[in-house]
């Protein structure tokens, strides 16, 4: 009889835990785990989506492997990542190390920097369709003032290599940012420190975690400035930077509303800025190849792990933890 009880009373404990994280895994379950499940068979499957699917085998993953269009995608992403994720990386920390100062005016600058990440990214690629708009454009406007300057530079630059440069000479003149090749992907690269708020914020917060005997025991050994960045601020923040790189490869590889925005639906000039998520939209809900989008869906799944994997893989060496 108690070994009854016993029973009851632990299943009863069971179905009150179970009510307890009924929102935890009944989320999970109807938000994450079946649509993932059903996205896995359907790319599988010939699938229209005003048609029942058709099983076909790994058809839509042997179409992708001779897709010219999913190689430029894939390429074109490639190239925004590396651009991108370096340079937003190198320009957050630098932005981080100079609000870390004790400065008139602190928090107001951190606000400035901060506000624009909050701006819906409809209204952010509103704003610089306008700014970068090649006739009236607030950027082409600063770069036609230093004009001169940049045409010396490419004076010095012809007579150094026998002719001018065709990047300095389109600077000068102000660029069609969003309509050539070459600098639509700029642009968008250049949108992208836009929002890098969210990432200062974390790399200031790395900052306050440092602890300042290490800075006074660098400064009595006589280091410089430089030398205490490179190796107390650095070695210090490379958590927080390794978090932010990921999250920031996360991101790139998802990049969609900039360019579909900027790009009004369209591939961009020469498909120089269709990115692998628009080609996986358009397949979906443009020529409604359910079956196809799936397919890319689970190849982005698989490649953002991959690379995920390999960044933690890179970073043990250079990466510091406190006590380690």
């Amino acid at each position: 009889m108690t070994r009854a009880w016993s029973d009851v009373r632990g299943w009863r404990g069971l179905g009150t835990g179970l009510l307890w994280t009924a929102p935890w895994w009944l989320g999970f379950l109807l938000f994450l785990a079946i649509p993932m499940g059903v996205s896995l068979y359907i790319s599988f499957c010939d699938y229209p989506l005003l048609q029942p699917p058709v099983y076909v085998g790994a058809a839509n993953y042997e179409a992708l492997a001779h897709d010219p269009v999913f190689h430029k995608v894939l390429a074109n992403t490639i190239l925004y990542a590396v651009l991108a994720i370096p340079l937003g990386t190198v320009v957050a920390v630098l932005l981080a190390v100079l609000l870390n100062q004790p400065l008139r005016g602190q928090g107001l600058f951190r606000t400035c920097l901060f506000v624009p990440t909050v701006v819906p990214l409809v209204g952010t690629a509103l704003v610089w369709l306008w700014m970068l708009n090649p006739e009236y454009g607030l950027v082409n406007h600063a770069l036609r003032a230093v004009g001169p300057v940049l045409e010396a530079i490419n004076g010095v630059v012809a007579g150094l290599t026998g002719q001018p440069s065709a990047w300095l000479t389109d600077l000068a003149a102000g660029p069609k940012w969003l309509q050539a090749p070459g600098w639509a992907m700029a642009a968008l690269v250049l949108i992208s420190l836009w929002g890098l708020g969210s990432p200062v914020v974390i790399y200031l917060a790395g900052l306050q975690e440092i602890p300042q005997e290490l800075y006074e025991a660098a400064m009595l050994d006589g280091a410089s400035p430089i030398r205490r960045f490179w190796h107390v601020t650095l070695p210090g923040l490379s958590p927080v930077i390794l978090f932010n790189v990921i999250v920031g490869l996360i991101g790139t590889w998802q990049i969609f509303a900039l360019p579909y925005v900027l790009m009004r639906g369209e591939q961009g000039p020469e498909r120089s800025t269709y990115f692998y998520t628009m080609y996986l939209f358009d397949n979906a809900f443009r020529y409604l190849k359910m079956g196809y989008a799936s397919a890319m869906a689970w190849i982005q799944l698989l490649i953002i792990l991959l690379l995920t994997g390999l960044v933690f893989l890179l970073s043990r060496r250079a990466v510091y933890y406190r006590g380690a």
